[in-house]
């Protein structure tokens, strides 16, 4: 699976959010000031080129969709911070986060019990 760039991230998540759609369909879910069309088609057909969004032709418009859905997509990326950042490591994932005086007691005891439950799957 590819990395997107940060233009790339934010016209997939509308794509993901519109399901498919125009050019313009894009462009009305951008924030004020909106880009201009052809960087958002520009855009767009990069993301064609590297086959994470597939397009409908009607006469000379085309209409737009997600090959990939957002679910994959993360589980991509998160993969690939895990494997670069932290050795492919769970541990080091979890002791990264538990530096961070930040986290709420409510998260933790959820990730223990999603914890819990993984292992009793992987126990069977």
């Amino acid at each position: 699976m590819v990395t997107l760039t940060k233009a790339e991230e934010k016209i997939m998540k509308l794509l993901w959010e519109l399901k498919k759609g125009f050019i313009k369909d894009i462009i009305e879910k951008m924030p004020d000031p909106k880009p201009p069309y052809n960087s958002v088609s520009t855009i767009v057909r990069v993301l064609v080129k590297k086959e994470i969004v597939g397009f409908n032709k009607y006469g000379g418009t085309y209409e737009y969709y997600p090959l990939i859905s957002k679910d994959e997509y993360r589980k991509s990326q998160l993969g690939s911070l895990v494997k670069g950042y932290f050795n492919n490591s769970l541990s080091q994932v979890v002791n990264f986060f538990s530096e961070n005086k930040n986290l709420k007691i409510d998260e933790v005891n959820e990730a223990i019990k999603m914890l819990e439950e993984l292992k009793k799957q992987q126990n069977g």
